[in-house]
């Protein structure tokens, strides 16, 4: 429908990817790989592939620098993605994926490239001339996120919660400068939630005293492959449990529960136990298969289970 928000997701630490595919593999050897593909890393561009696949209109915004940068940028516009790319002198931090049959898979990643002055700069910009009312999602880490040159975008996204919604999936310096914001849903796990120094161990405790810290509005916490705790508009705090199934790959798994969530609450209108209730079999079902968001699972039915 015309008056549904458009969805952006703002990758903060782009990752120019190589998976490496072995019958087997040991350390201190000289190895062969059978098989090599590239792909696009980074939290907010697998949830805007999420997205996509749920036929979500949405746009996905990043910081591509160097040479690994270009690659990634042509990727994702190879791939379809709605992309706005704010080139940093950066260049794009690089990582290796290690697959062996049989093996939970190995992945190396180089050093953060914070995005430069310029691109943060172009970027606060872009969001400022978004017409109001539409939904942006900060995913993943933030590298330089207290230094000076991100301060136009943390000014932008105060400037956006006046006229649109914030959502985040991050930790360190920018979880913690974002808790205190009036966001429409942080979605974390529970050690980050941990980290906000908001005390106790026990994760449905800290959720049911939140509101004594953070404006939050809704509050998703997953707790590894078992419990996941919510909290909602009403402050209610509940648990559920995942469906259970016989893992290859949890890597983008939270940023698929992300993607349907951002589509469940503000393109659906449900609320957040029916959206948490929506998203989870569909996180279950990306960990039980290799890819993010590339499993074959059909909505309305259930993953394999172990």
């Amino acid at each position: 429908m015309s008056d549904q928000p458009h969805l952006y997701t703002l990758t903060g630490n782009l990752l120019a990817e190589r998976t490496l595919e072995y019958d087997t593999w040991s350390p201190g050897k000289t190895q062969r790989a059978r098989r090599e593909t590239f792909q696009v890393g980074g939290k907010g561009i697998n949830v805007s592939k999420m997205l996509t696949r749920l036929r979500a209109p949405n746009t996905a915004l990043c910081f591509p620098g160097g040479a690994p940068g270009g690659e990634c940028e042509a990727w994702l516009r190879a791939k379809g993605f709605a992309l706005k790319a704010f080139s940093s002198e950066a260049p794009t931090r690089c990582g290796t994926v290690v697959r062996e049959s049989g093996l939970a898979e190995t992945t190396f990643l180089g050093p953060d490239a914070p995005a430069t002055a310029g691109a943060v700069r172009a970027c606060a910009e872009y969001l400022d001339a978004l017409p109001d009312g539409q939904v942006l999602a900060i995913c993943g880490s933030i590298p330089g996120w207290t230094e000076s040159e991100w301060q136009p975008l943390r000014e932008a996204l105060t400037r956006w919660l006046r006229r649109g919604a914030l959502t985040v999936d991050t930790y360190g310096p920018p979880l913690a400068w974002l808790a205190a914001q009036p966001l429409a849903l942080i979605k974390i796990n529970a050690v980050e939630l941990r980290t906000l120094g908001y005390g106790g161990a026990d994760v449905g405790a800290v959720l049911a005293a939140v509101d004594r810290h953070s404006p939050v509005r809704c509050w998703v916490v997953s707790d590894g492959p078992g419990t996941v705790w919510l909290r909602d508009e009403t402050g209610a705090v509940t648990s559920v449990t995942p469906p259970r199934v016989q893992e290859v790959s949890a890597t983008g798994s939270g940023d698929v529960l992300h993607a349907s969530l951002l589509d469940s609450l503000f393109r659906r209108g449900l609320m957040l136990g029916a959206a948490v209730a929506r998203g989870l079999p569909l996180a279950s079902a990306n960990a039980a298969h290799a890819g993010i968001a590339e499993f074959p699972y059909v909505e309305g039915s259930e993953p394999p289970r172990v």
